[in-house]
């Protein structure tokens, strides 16, 4: 009876230990999660891709055409089924403009208003200038004829509209102060700054190598903002933005993987 005693008290001990520890644990856990998004295309007929060029406009500091169509053959490359073929960037502006120069000649003549003109092309400012461009994506007869050089491809084109922005009004951040005692509090603080930074308009369209015609079209916008004492060159903003919707991009092609967490309560 004497030498059971003490095991029972160990057992009680440990019981109550477990006890413990479980109600010291978090009432809750986390759960790993993959979600497939399937694509928003059915590609199935296609084998290659052709990242022909985009109709761009904004900012000087920044070749659109040339790093969008980098950045998007790299990107599917590496996370598409499809062979990206290796072609010339199309110069789309200069394109469109010349298709626009040759309709405006055989149309009565307007008042011309004075308008920034690039290499003889007038510069592409804002959307009101871009929807002057919109046409040569509804030129069948241009994508089909690019379709046959390519080998019948999926077709990716569109525009880009990079452009510097700026705003200036209150924002809340957080300041440290010591109280009289040393004691440190983090308060809240509204002041009135300047922020400078780009907005990033793109469109992308999918045209069909084999009839020239659309298939899908999607547009996004993307800003990002900076305290105006923050040299941020514009290739660096402009890759930060493309970053951010390049999943969305992908998944028009392909089946992609979003990796999260689910949390279940105990």
């Amino acid at each position: 009876m004497t030498e059971r005693a003490p095991r029972t008290i160990a057992s009680l001990g440990a019981v109550g230990l477990l006890a413990l520890v479980a109600a010291c644990a978090p009432p809750y856990y986390e759960v790993p999660i993959e979600t497939p998004i399937k694509p928003k295309l059915d590609i199935t007929g296609f084998q290659r891709v052709l990242v022909a060029g985009f109709v761009t406009g904004g900012s000087n500091d920044v070749d659109a055409n040339l790093e969008t169509v980098r950045l998007l053959r790299s990107q599917l490359r590496s996370r598409s089924g499809l062979r990206v073929v290796e072609a010339d960037v199309l110069d789309l502006s200069e394109i469109a403009g010349a298709e626009s120069s040759v309709v405006a000649a055989d149309a009565p003549e307007a008042p011309v208003e004075d308008e920034p003109v690039e290499d003889g092309v007038p510069r592409i400012t804002n959307e009101e200038d871009l929807a002057q461009y919109e046409h040569i994506f509804a030129d069948v007869g241009y994508w089909r004829a690019l379709g046959e050089e390519y080998q019948n491809p999926l077709i990716v084109t569109g525009s880009v509209l990079f452009t510097p922005h700026q705003r200036s009004g209150y924002v809340t951040r957080e300041q440290e102060i010591y109280d009289s005692f040393g004691r440190r509090r983090v308060m809240p603080v509204r002041t009135y700054t300047e922020r400078t930074g780009f907005i990033l308009r793109p469109k992308f369209v999918f045209i069909d190598g084999r009839t020239g015609t659309t298939l899908y079209s999607e547009s996004f916008r993307e800003e990002i903002l900076y305290n105006a004492q923050q040299n941020t060159p514009a290739l660096s903003s402009y890759f930060e933005l493309m970053d951010r919707l390049l999943p969305s991009f992908l998944t028009t092609l392909s089946t992609q993987t979003v990796r999260g967490s689910r949390v279940l309560l105990r």
